[in-house]
């Protein structure tokens, strides 16, 4: 049974005038201090301090949310910062309304506002002792407000309520090495106690979000070839973390069912899984996506943003987190230069500013919305945290920084945990990952070129230029020894050469022309290549539908050979026109309509599932004309991305295929799960039968 929240008051009763008294002794104080140190800054009179405090207090209590009310659309652009400048101006009319009180301006009003927050959270941790007591105070307040809505009598009548809480990119193999060495002390907990357990599922051969978690909240992931991937038939290249494509997708694989249906929430996904409480969603964004994508939901844009920010605190809280998150990524980024750490990659740039969004803000907002989420009584939240996944990919999956953030949600989920004895109803709490990730050295930097302007190469083009800002700079001697191996030549490649001599016209093959660009970069005339994590796809553009191997052999009689030899190249699929959909390794090929294999199977590294997922995804109509996906090294347990990524997904290999969900041991899971659908079924299945009530058959209105 799944154990209930850890025993002992949630709250240290008698704090309440303490910390009011506190906060204003603290502040009159703080005045008194500005009122010597601050330039523009003067008291007259010793009473003025304790007064303005007291006026100050009200202004930030009652004017606040008022502000952010106002002035929402930039505090949410502006991560709340604006309310800040608007709160300024309140302490600014404030000072000028006490007698005597001088002040320079509106700059100084504006830093003396600042600094009242800041002596605000200053007291509240002082008293609270920790941060857990300041975030259940403010859960307490918020059940507060929600019980006039939700009756309790009506509440006692509800099935229990479901978190599924995703840690992305965090593999089943990670999990069990962070819960055996202390970065995930609640896992630990529960695991010790017997009332959850630890069980892992295989995704399929995208092993990334966007198909991972499409088909876990919707039940299918069909013709999500990866990330981001092109579309012959409209030269577009799909990807996932654009809303309009986001919201495309959905549209594709939504049927109004999916497993937020019926009053749940999405926090922070790629789509909304057909919820009717959507924040930080990328296909659900009203500011960005086509009106005739976007579905109607009954939250306003960015419910959950300023549920956070309406609270001062809260906001200035954020930016110090995450001003201490840019200093400790930095500061992680030296120690692996220093220390020669590799594989590693340059972790500049705006990359330090742009790490706190998804390790700090998101975070917080995201747990705001689902302490929301769960004192309305909602009855299914699915929530995703994207921090270890954005931090494993620059530092690796189990470097020092990348743990530490993975112990920062850990301590989150344990707060929502704690926080749901506060709930309505009773929640059960289900935590999951949608892939893991496969560290190794970015393929750039192994061989001295993309993955790209090497394909561009051999079909008789010219390395884009973001090609060359990427090349070591001694890719000769890489260069050389590809040249060796392509020469020399494994006994596919080999066969594959003689197909193209012994054609009859393979020496004088006329190519085709590029004629117009089109709207996607070509890398040669007529070529498109779509990376995605250890998954790349090639798609020859002046063919319509799919391009047969032997055609490819004809006009291009250096690709396959050149590709199946490369050391950072794992295996291929392609479709022949008399054996259909064939897998080409460099010692041996794999026909998967028969079954049959000659030489070695290229597939044996992947696992015993490759073949029936690689069949799968030849059935997808967007499926590409070749699909590379990266070398594994069963040995060292690497493999190198086609992106500059140290830990990396989106193909088979390596951790990067096996997923992890805690759930509670009440709720059965099956033997194996392969696949985001088969998961999507088993998370059907717990609702129904913890006695959540069947999706309706209807469709969902779409707004045309």
């Amino acid at each position: 049974m799944t154990t209930s929240a850890p025993k002992g008051r949630l709250l240290r009763g008698g704090r309440a005038v303490a910390r009011a008294v506190g906060v204003w002794i603290a502040v009159t104080g703080a005045l008194r201090l500005l009122d010597a140190l601050l330039p523009g800054f003067r008291m007259t009179h010793w009473w003025q301090p304790a007064v303005c405090a007291l006026l100050l207090g009200l202004l930030a209590a009652v004017g606040w949310p008022l502000v952010m009310r106002i002035a929402y659309p930039l505090a949410f652009f502006t991560f709340g910062l604006f309310g800040f400048l608007l709160l300024g101006a309140g302490t600014l009319a404030v000072f000028r309304t006490v007698p005597g009180v001088e002040v320079a301006g509106f700059r100084t009003a504006v830093i003396v506002t600042l600094a009242m927050a800041a002596v605000g959270a200053l007291i509240s941790s002082l008293l609270a002792v920790d941060e857990d007591e300041i975030f259940f105070r403010r859960a307490a307040r918020r059940r507060r407000r929600h019980r006039r809505h939700t009756p309790a009598a009506e509440a006692a009548d509800q099935p229990p309520g479901v978190l599924f809480l995703q840690i992305d990119g965090l593999g089943y193999d990670t999990v069990r090495r962070a819960v055996r060495d202390g970065d995930m002390p609640t896992f630990a907990a529960w695991l010790a106690e017997d009332s959850h357990a630890l069980t892992r599922w295989h995704t399929d051969w995208s092993s990334q979000t966007g198909a991972s978690v499409c088909g876990i909240l919707h039940g299918s992931n069909h013709d999500i070839l990866g990330f981001r991937w092109y579309e012959k038939d409209r030269d577009h290249v799909m990807a996932c973390a654009h809303p309009a494509d986001a919201a495309e997708i959905e549209r594709r694989h939504s049927d109004g069912r999916g497993l937020l249906s019926g009053d749940g929430a999405s926090r922070g996904n790629l789509f909304s899984g057909d919820a009717a409480h959507v924040s930080l969603t990328m296909s659900s964004i009203p500011v960005l996506v086509p009106k005739k994508l976007l579905r109607r939901h009954r939250d306003r844009l960015g419910a959950g943003y300023y549920a956070y920010f309406a609270n001062p605190v809260n906001a200035l809280r954020t930016f110090a987190v995450a001003l201490a998150d840019v200093f400790r990524e930095i500061s992680a980024s030296v120690r692996q230069r220093r220390a020669g750490v590799v594989p590693r990659i340059p972790r500049g740039g705006w990359y330090p500013l742009a790490r706190p969004g998804t390790t700090v803000i998101a975070r917080d907002v995201v747990v705001s919305a689902i302490l929301g989420d769960m004192l309305a009584g909602r009855p299914v939240v699915y929530a995703d945290f994207l921090g270890y996944d954005e931090v494993a990919h620059h530092s690796g999956i189990e470097r020092f920084d990348t743990l530490s953030v993975l112990r920062s949600i850990d301590q989150q989920i344990a707060r929502l945990h704690r926080a749901s004895r506060l709930a309505p109803r009773r929640y059960h709490l289900v935590v999951l990952s949608d892939h893991g990730q496969t560290q190794g050295q970015a393929f750039s930097q192994r061989f001295g070129e993309t993955i790209e302007a090497y394909v561009g190469r051999l079909c008789g083009g010219s390395p884009p230029p973001s090609a060359g800002k990427r090349r070591q700079a001694e890719s000769w001697q890489i260069n050389a020894a590809l040249a060796e191996a392509t020469t020399s030549g494994g006994l596919i490649a080999r066969r594959l050469r003689a197909r193209v001599e012994d054609a009859e016209c393979a020496g004088d093959s006329p190519r085709t022309t590029s004629g117009s660009p089109g709207a996607v970069t070509r890398v040669a005339p007529g070529v498109v290549v779509v990376v995605s994590g250890h998954l790349a796809m090639v798609s020859f553009t002046e063919h319509e539908g799919r391009v047969e191997l032997e055609t490819i052999e004809r006009e291009f009689p250096d690709l396959l050979p050149s590709l199946v030899d490369h050391p950072g190249v794992g295996f291929l699929l392609v479709s022949s026109r008399e054996f259909g959909p064939v897998v080409l390794g460099r010692d041996g090929l794999h026909r998967l309509a028969s079954g049959v294999v000659i030489g070695e199977d290229p597939l044996l590294p992947y696992g015993p599932h490759a073949a029936d997922l690689i069949r799968r995804v030849d059935t997808f109509p967007h499926c590409a004309d070749v699909m590379i996906n990266s070398r594994y090294d069963p040995d060292s347990d690497q493999a190198s991305p086609f992106e500059t990524h140290v830990g990396s997904h989106g193909g088979l290999g390596g951790p990067q295929q096996r997923g992890f969900v805690v759930h509670p041991r009440e709720l059965a899971f099956p033997g194996e799960v392969v696949g985001a659908e088969a998961l999507h079924r088993v998370f059907r299945g717990w609702l129904a039968e913890l006695g959540h009530p069947a999706p309706s058959p209807e469709i969902s209105e779409v707004v045309s």
